[in-house]
């Protein structure tokens, strides 16, 4: 058979295109490398539970349309997004706001609150940050930046504070308001019963293979009509593809050949606690001391309010998460892009490479080496498509 599109890669960007695509009339196979479909937003239902086994997803966007375009699929719940930073037995509400500077500091107005970050701001008197250390500094003073910033982001970057690069934290959003919603947009929620059925509804009537890799099983065919091109058609099995849309890492498809770009990775540690029905209280848990090797503890069941998504009835028992930063290996699951200088130059040399892959569309996260909420993961799908 032969199909308009091999679409690599079943989560969000892949399985947006594939169903985009098949609407306007073209062919579409999709593979995934991985057992089961959906990528990082892939959830699965435990004792009653929606676990979110790649993390926790809370959507969020303030695009209509893209709201209105994943509300086809699923049905979503009211659920507000208000993590919790543990500091050795202190807690503070995240994002920074009114609730998290009266628990630190024992303020009531915002006047007051203002006056005690200018006071550790002028302090620090620092003008022109060097790195991250001093960039937190000069924005939120010392006890904001030793509580609940440094030892976090050390463990997610894998580097001491005063060795990344001040860019990481341009700005840090303060509300002098008692307000935990940690997001600003005007849309928010999970769906009910999980992300995996929204990408089960997009891939309805399409064919999809599942453990496939295409490195591995994919053959690059040359193009007759213009050798100087590496790739033209593409086989797998007897199939034919005219064109590839490729949501995997972009410096993978062309063997490193100019070296790896850098992620930081994810482990996940999933433990089921059927004797407890509350572990923590709140569906994220951010741990703010270096000294902890995780960054966060997830309780899913909190995701949809202890509640069976089918019976409404409460959940037994509780499942949690704990997530340890790592550093990217080849065969580990590629999180998070580190972006400074060497790897933007490296990923503009890898883009230009691309740009003479008149057959191969590059996608996502991955592809376009770049951290995306599902949103804009979505908006760029369709945006991408309507070009066609």
């Amino acid at each position: 058979m032969t199909y308009d599109y091999l679409i690599v890669g079943a989560g969000l960007f892949g399985s947006v295109c594939a169903h985009e695509l098949t609407k306007k009339g073209a062919s579409c196979k999709v593979i995934d490398r991985r057992s089961h479909i959906a990528g990082n937003i892939y959830t699965e239902k435990v004792n009653g539970i929606q676990v979110h086994r790649y993390g926790a997803h809370i959507f969020h966007t303030s695009d209509k349309e893209v709201w209105e375009y994943v509300n086809q699929f699923a049905e979503f719940n009211n659920y507000i997004n208000s993590p919790v930073a543990r500091y050795g037995d202190e807690l503070y509400n995240l994002p920074f706001n009114m609730n998290t500077f009266s628990r630190m500091w024992g303020v009531a107005t915002p006047e007051e609150a203002r006056a005690v970050i200018d006071r550790q701001v002028a302090e620090a008197g620092i003008t022109e940050p060097k790195n991250l250390e001093e960039q937190a500094l000069s924005l939120a003073g010392r006890d904001i930046y030793e509580k609940l910033i440094k030892g976090y982001t050390e463990k997610q970057w894998g580097r001491d504070c005063k060795d990344l690069p001040a860019f990481i934290i341009r700005r840090l959003p303060f509300r002098f308001i008692y307000d935990n919603n940690y997001f600003n947009d005007r849309y928010q929620g999970i769906p009910i019963g999980g992300y995996t059925q929204i990408v089960e509804k997009l891939l309805e009537g399409i064919d999809v293979e599942t453990g496939r890799d295409f490195g591995k099983d994919v053959m690059r065919l040359p193009d007759l009509d213009h050798p100087d091109l590496e790739d033209g058609l593409f086989e797998m099995d007897g199939d034919i593809f005219r064109r590839v849309i490729y949501t995997g890492m972009i410096d993978e498809y062309f063997d490193y050949c100019y070296g790896p770009l850098e992620y930081r990775s994810l482990r996940f540690e999933t433990q089921e606690l059927p004797d407890v029905d509350n572990y923590q209280g709140n569906a994220v848990v951010n741990y703010t001391k270096r000294e902890i090797p995780y960054t966060r503890i997830i309780e899913h069941k909190h995701f949809e309010f202890g509640k069976d998504s089918e019976t409404g009835e409460p959940i037994p028992g509780t499942i949690i998460t704990r997530e340890y930063p790592a550093a990217w290996e080849n065969g580990m699951e590629p999180y998070y892009p580190v972006n400074n200088e060497k790897n933007a130059q490296l990923y503009e040399k890898y883009l230009m490479l691309a740009s003479s892959r008149q057959n191969v569309i590059f996608g996502g996260r991955l592809g376009m080496y770049r951290y995306f909420d599902m949103d804009k993961v979505i908006r760029a799908a369709l945006d991408m498509c309507a070009s066609l």
